[in-house]
């Protein structure tokens, strides 16, 4: 099987133009013999990198407001089709898409950090939102719910995916590892410092292979009409440098991008090494304590109302 991890910028904040890069990269990583891709967390229309960079928690300062406005204007509606082209594109090549994007929540006024996975015959088969925004991304993020928390069938492989840092969450990886993927994929705003190690560990305590896919964002990539331009480039130069990597299951580096390089990395890979692996270690079969150490998880998609006419 062979995978592919993007790194490459959005174009920041435009929904449109960022799916085009996604439509792009899909068709070069198909004809490079992917059948797997993973873009970056929120890759559409982008990270909120100024959540770091700027004074975000002001609570009243109009230039805060105004790029808060700018985003949720640029976050993707699931239900109203906007990734209609990416699921066609999905399936005229043959290639099961993890793709982060910005969700616009149904009361239309807030987001989700979500991870979607489409099939290339079933369409979209999951949208997981992160159950956790970190640290600034509260301040833009909406908590999410359990209801993505599915492995999912591809062929004879089963993939899951979280977002960042719940791959840091063990009782997550725990509720991914239960199900018996093969292959799991982590999304990344772009930190090397952060995702090269622990998607090694992930593949060792997991015994599968990591595709990682971190995004890249510099000076050039703000919009003109940014609100908080000035103060991002006052702040930094750099806010995104990559730090995509495909790890097999013992840890070992099948491929990764160098900083900052705007590419597409592959890796093929051989799906009996994980059978291999988990012959001295399975986190979740012979090596787990079920009568000791339970794990409950609730996948029910949560909403603000429950309507029953």
């Amino acid at each position: 099987m062979r995978v592919a991890s993007v790194q490459r910028p959005p174009v920041f904040l435009d929904r449109d133009g960022t799916l085009g890069v996604v439509l792009d990269s899909m068709a070069e990583a198909s004809a490079g013999g992917a059948e797997l891709i993973a873009f970056p967390e929120t890759f559409v229309p982008g990270y909120p990198s100024w959540a770091d960079f700027t004074h975000a928690s002001y609570f009243d300062h109009p230039d805060q407001k105004a790029a808060w406005a700018q985003y949720l204007d640029a976050s993707v509606d699931v239900e109203r089709g906007d990734l209609d082209e990416v699921v066609e594109s999905s399936a005229a090549l043959g290639l099961f898409t993890y793709l982060g994007i910005a969700e616009r929540s149904t009361s239309g006024s807030s987001i989700y950090c979500s991870l979607v996975a489409i099939h290339p015959e079933r369409g979209i088969v999951g949208v997981h939102r992160k159950l956790k925004p970190t640290y600034g991304e509260r301040l833009m993020w909406a908590d999410g719910d359990g209801a993505g928390l599915v492995a999912h069938e591809f062929g004879d492989t089963k993939v899951s995916g979280l977002n960042c840092w719940e791959n840091w969450m063990p009782l997550a990886r725990t509720a991914m590892y239960a199900q018996g993927p093969q292959v799991h994929v982590a999304t990344w705003p772009g930190s090397p410092a952060v995702s090269h190690d622990i998607s090694r560990f992930v593949a060792m305590e997991g015994r599968l292979f990591v595709v990682s896919s971190g995004a890249v964002l510099r000076d050039e990539h703000l919009p003109e009409d940014f609100p908080l331009r000035k103060e991002m480039l006052d702040a930094h130069s750099r806010y995104a440098s990559g730090g995509s990597v495909i790890v097999a299951p013992d840890g070992s580096i099948l491929a990764q991008a160098e900083p900052h390089d705007e590419c597409i990395i592959y890796a093929d890979l051989d799906l009996a090494l994980v059978r291999e692996a988990r012959h001295n270690f399975d986190p979740v079969g012979h090596y787990s304590r079920p009568d000791v150490l339970q794990l409950s998880v609730d996948r029910t998609r949560r909403g603000p109302a429950v309507f029953s006419d």
